[in-house]
């Protein structure tokens, strides 16, 4: 593949990192088949979100603001196609960039927002089921991993269950310190790890560690007996590692998500991220019972196979 592709996407202490690490994602099987990545966007001043690219040698360009200046910006660095990945962009981005000539791909979560595209990428579990009459990518199939998540699987080490505990890359919400307090409260035996964008002061008496954001979670995710987090795009690595995950949600776009994926049985569904207090009878079955963990865990391997980003270069490949 001798193209050059554009990603625009955003990060940022309102809007997270799970649009970024998607579209590194896909970046990295592009720019291994020979293609030129370049990303647009805005990075929210996150060392974590801007590392991403800089060790990857993904360059990262300011977009254009509005539909037309973005259509005019790709055309001016020659891009082959373009992929959308923002909630926040006009619905009339696409359309421009289609009338200067380029391929667009959108990728969605479960609703295209209006926005035009040649091929559209949905990789939650059930999409299969919405989207009629769109040229779609439909569901878990077409998951986008990183590389340094698809190199591990889950390797639990048994005894006391060990908890890793996160929020996305910024916890936007503020709703790590509740989830420890839940924790604390069920009062069964546990060591825990917390990942965090800002200090946080664990419960006295309790082996809990807090870590900033760090390029070593898949790693610390792979070696968890229990993670506790948000319904966001960390939800398909933590499936295809095989990690037992209990699910929360902190944003209104991840509901779609969570029931999809505690309904099938596939992760444990805690409820609203900003009430942790009455998860904590959901939390002492979870430490306390290994079995359920373990069926959690066999159930997600099943879901995501990861070669999802094969499948999404492969199909943007043939869009002319």
């Amino acid at each position: 593949m001798s193209r050059r592709v554009g990603v625009r996407c955003d990060a940022g202490p309102g809007v997270g990192v799970g649009h970024l690490v998607r579209c590194v994602a896909l970046a990295e099987e592009l720019a291994a088949r020979g293609a030129e990545v370049v990303f647009l966007g805005d990075l929210g001043g996150l060392p974590w979100a801007a590392a991403q690219l800089e060790r990857r040698g993904l360059p990262l360009l300011p977009a254009k603001p509005g539909a037309e200046g973005l259509g005019s910006q790709a055309a001016c660095l020659g891009l082959d196609a373009v992929v959308l990945d923002s909630y926040d962009l006009a619905p009339e981005t696409g359309m421009a960039l289609r009338r200067a000539g380029i391929p667009v791909l959108a990728i969605i979560d479960g609703d295209t927002r209006g926005q035009s595209a040649d091929l559209y990428l949905d990789q939650n579990l059930g999409a299969e089921d919405r989207h009629a009459g769109l040229p779609v990518l439909a569901g878990t199939r077409y998951v986008l991993l990183r590389d340094e998540v698809r190199r591990h699987r889950s390797v639990p080490a048994g005894g006391i269950p060990h908890v890793l505990c996160f929020f996305g890359g910024t916890d936007a919400t503020g709703v790590t310190m509740g989830w420890l307090d839940a924790l604390a409260a069920t009062g069964v035996p546990f060591s825990a790890t917390v990942i965090a964008p800002e200090p946080v002061v664990p419960p006295p008496g309790l082996p809990i560690s807090v870590l900033p954001p760090t390029d070593e979670l898949p790693r610390l995710m792979a070696q968890a007996d229990l993670v506790i987090t948000a319904a966001g795009t960390t939800v398909w690595e933590l499936l295809y590692l095989g990690v037992p995950t209990a699910l929360t949600w902190v944003r209104d776009n991840q509901l779609l998500g969570y029931h999809a994926v505690t309904k099938r049985g596939l992760a444990a569904g805690l409820g609203a991220g900003n009430d942790p207090s009455s998860a904590v009878p959901a939390l002492r079955e979870l430490l306390a019972e290994p079995a359920r963990r373990a069926r959690y865990a066999r159930r997600g391997r099943r879901v995501v196979d990861g070669l999802g980003r094969e499948r999404v270069a492969d199909a943007l490949a043939r869009i002319r």
